[in-house]
């Protein structure tokens, strides 16, 4: 019998969708084919120590106070803490050979190049976007100019730093007023979930809502507000990536929040989204180009708006490790298109081998003296 392919699944971080992430990595332990995949669980803590061994999502979710059903996993090694400076060693020295990494951290330390680049030095293949992918995509400044740079239409937005903000108050805040108007919407530079996320609808609002950004990012962006169904599209693939069909999002709140996304289950999704197969293809090209534009790899869910008064389609942003907890659109929206969770999970493993042996090909090859 061939040996199984050790997976580990590492989950928790540093970053404020640490809760999230435990979600997601309970829904990947259920649905991994155990057939094939030996599982090694690493989870990070909240201060950034790594736990290897024992039960490290069971011990996450009690520190969180988070009630998830779990069923025991393990990989059959004492518990092993370490701080970041040792994470390296620590991947290195992982029971047994890993054979591939899934990363399931959302937003900073996780999804913005920072554990792909730790994977990278350790020689680990890793499911998802490399490190540039994830940093660009994670910066939603620097990802909003590549979107412009192909056509991409997106709302009209201003991005400054907490400095700016300080030394140009009063201009920044006429500029913002002016070229977007209220309501608008104020978002950390860097970060996912909507955490940090606030709709401001007069002067007062916006200006708690930048106070509020600044806790999570030095760089803060303001965006129009825009009247819109909210659409999704899921991205699978390498150099030839997949879109799926078409969702839409219904939130249960006013716009779809941290809360409306993970916890509360009332939020709407319709798989598919009853939008016309023009539009739905028209969504689906974006999204595969927003894809290459980054130059992603592996996975991505693209998010749209549909402006209700014009039909006008406009993109939103990439997210290179999406949710993949029970209700979230990613993995629902691929099962729609016909890949269940299960071979979902088993073709993401199988890209990152895919990518990971190209890698290596072309690293030998350079070493190789030119004969031309």
């Amino acid at each position: 019998m061939a040996r199984k392919i050790r997976v580990a699944v590492i989950f928790g971080g540093q970053s404020g969708e640490h809760d999230v992430s435990l979600r997601s990595a309970r829904a990947i332990l259920r649905h991994i084919d155990r057939e094939r995949f030996e599982i090694v669980p690493v989870g990070i803590t909240r201060e950034g120590r790594w736990l290897i061994g024992g039960d490290p999502l069971r011990e996450l979710a009690t520190a969180s106070r988070l009630p998830l059903e779990l069923e025991p996993v393990s990989s059959g090694a004492g518990s092993a803490p370490a701080t970041g400076e040792s994470a390296l060693a620590l991947l290195e020295s992982l029971p047994g050979e890993i054979d591939v990494a899934f990363p399931v951290l959302h937003g900073p330390y996780g999804e913005d190049g920072t554990i792909q680049g730790l994977l990278e030095l350790a020689g680990i293949p890793y499911v998802g976007c490399g490190v540039l992918a994830s940093a660009v995509a994670m910066d939603k400044p620097t990802a909003k100019r590549l979107f412009a740079s192909v056509g991409l239409e997106q709302a009209r937005w201003i991005a400054f730093t907490w400095h700016e903000w300080q030394c140009q108050h009063q201009t920044l805040l006429a500029r913002i007023e002016r070229e977007l108007g209220y309501p608008c919407f104020v978002k950390p530079a860097n970060l996912g979930s909507s955490v940090g996320v606030s709709k401001a609808r007069r002067r007062e609002e916006l200006l708690a809502a930048i106070e509020l950004a600044n806790r999570y990012d030095r760089r803060i962006v303001v965006e129009e507000a825009i009247d819109a169904r909210e659409l999704e599209v899921s991205v699978l693939g390498n150099e030839e990536p997949v879109a799926s069909i078409v969702g839409e999002i219904v939130p249960s709140r006013e716009f779809y929040d941290y809360e409306a996304k993970y916890i509360d289950p009332h939020s709407q999704l319709l798989i598919p989204a009853p939008i016309s197969e023009e539009q739905a293809a028209r969504v689906r090209r974006m999204a595969v180009e927003a894809f290459r534009v980054i130059d992603g790899a592996g996975m991505a869910r693209v998010d749209f708006f549909l402006e209700r008064s014009t039909g006008r389609i406009l993109i939103n942003e990439v997210n290179t490790i999406p949710g993949f907890t029970a209700i979230s659109m990613y993995p629902k929206l691929w099962e729609a298109s016909g890949l269940c969770f299960r071979d979902l999970i088993t073709r993401l493993i199988e890209l990152a081998l895919e990518r990971h042996q190209a890698q290596q090909r072309r690293r030998a090859q350079a070493t190789q003296p030119f004969s031309g």
